[in-house]
């Protein structure tokens, strides 16, 4: 029996061939179900029972997947000799996937090593994963031309100096991925922009808080939670706005104005001055404001029977100072900062009367409540002062112009 499959063989050394490669395979997948099975699953509970975190990370289930198929690929170029017309050819082939293996464990190890940094409070707001995917894409091309160049036998030096020519059209391909490249360098040396920083990109309707940033986009989760992908170096070319400054100060500013009907706008009678001082908040400034005026007008010998004689009060400057009292018995209003209550420039719309001052708190909702309780009390308080906020006729005021005129007739 055994001399006829030898003679069999003898007469056909394709099928001997075929059979010593299909045996080849066989060992190969046998080798691979060894290292899946058992190497790797010791390995996998050996990393779970260590205390550190770190290597579970780094050799996660990609990294492992790819090293399985390297143990059957060294199987079948240890046995290729057995093959001696393709034993070349094998050769070749497998040394060539396991250059591809390689650089895909790299990848996989170098994305592990993402998570690890970023996990790391050194490194939590800094763009690592741009600067990651630039040695990735290093990684890609030297495996590229090393895989290129074991397939035709070539030395990778001869290849890479026969790329040379091809320069132009590289740096046209990979055109953005180097701006990127040098946008994110330009974002971290200078400190522009982190993750969870709140920014605003006008020309491409962002505003919200940067939720990833990456070698090639910046993605930002607006207030309604869209989210916003912007290319890296187009937030370098066009101006943004970064609101991390207003979080670190604790304080967050309320610029905002009321407008008064300038009609209403007058001199304070006796009357007037009398009904301000039972406020609780004018009490110490009325006194003050009356000792200081009328020492003013006397050593100047003013004629106060003419109104426009000398210095008197107004309610709109009393208004404005019950505005600043009131403002500074809040205590979600931060006296640190900047404290401002002013008038601008009159214009069509009236006096506008500004507040610009600065909440403790920077988050929205609190500061919106702020923002609102106050100018809810402006507005009420307003008339004690005799004065009227300005807005555009109404239907409702029109049809009470019509209603006198009707009355008159």
């Amino acid at each position: 029996m055994k001399d006829s499959i030898e003679k069999l063989m003898e007469e056909y050394p394709i099928v001997a061939e075929n059979i010593k490669f299909l045996g080849i395979l066989l060992l190969a997948v046998i080798a691979y179900f060894l290292t899946k099975n058992i190497l790797l699953r010791l390995i996998k509970k050996f990393v779970r029972h260590t205390k550190t975190e770190l290597d579970d990370i780094l050799l996660h289930d990609r990294v492992l997947k790819n090293v399985s198929y390297i143990a059957p690929l060294i199987i079948i170029k240890l046995f290729a000799y057995t093959i001696p017309s393709i034993e070349n050819f094998i050769h070749v082939v497998i040394n060539a996937l396991i250059v591809l293996l390689i650089i895909f464990t790299i990848s996989g190890f170098l994305t592990g090593f993402t998570e690890v940094l970023s996990r790391m409070e050194k490194f939590k707001e800094k763009p690592v994963k741009g600067y990651i995917q630039v040695v990735k894409i290093i990684v890609y091309i030297f495996g590229g031309v090393i895989f290129i160049s074991t397939l035709l036998g070539e030395s990778p030096w001869a290849l890479l100096g026969g790329l040379s020519a091809l320069t132009a059209v590289l740096v046209l391909v990979f055109r953005d991925t180097i701006l990127s490249f040098v946008a994110s360098v330009q974002i971290s040396s200078y400190d522009l922009v982190k993750v969870g920083d709140w920014i605003e990109v006008p020309k491409y309707g962002a505003d919200g808080d940067v939720i990833d940033i990456s070698l090639n986009v910046i993605k930002i989760q607006n207030w309604d939670k869209t989210i916003t992908v912007i290319p890296t170096y187009k937030l370098i070319e066009d101006s943004f706005k970064n609101w991390r400054g207003m979080t670190l100060s604790g304080g967050r500013r309320i610029k905002r104005s009321v407008y008064i009907d300038q009609s209403s706008i007058k001199f304070c009678t006796e009357e007037m001055i009398a009904k301000f001082e039972r406020i609780q908040l004018l009490k110490d400034y009325i006194k003050n404001k009356r000792e200081e005026i009328k020492k003013y007008n006397e050593e100047r010998n003013i004629d106060d029977s003419v109104l426009v004689n000398g210095r008197r009060m107004t309610n709109v400057g009393t208004f404005r100072a019950y505005l600043k009292e009131y403002l500074l018995q809040r205590e979600d209003i931060n006296k640190d900062m900047t404290f401002l209550v002013r008038h601008l420039p009159p214009g069509p719309q009236g006096l506008p009367i500004e507040i610009y001052v600065f909440t403790k708190t920077t988050n929205w909702n609190e500061y919106e409540e702020i923002q609102s309780n106050i100018f809810d009390h402006i507005l009420a308080v307003i008339p004690q002062f005799e004065l009227r906020v300005f807005q555009n006729p109404t239907g409702h005021d029109i049809k009470e112009a019509v209603n006198s005129l009707k009355e008159l007739k």
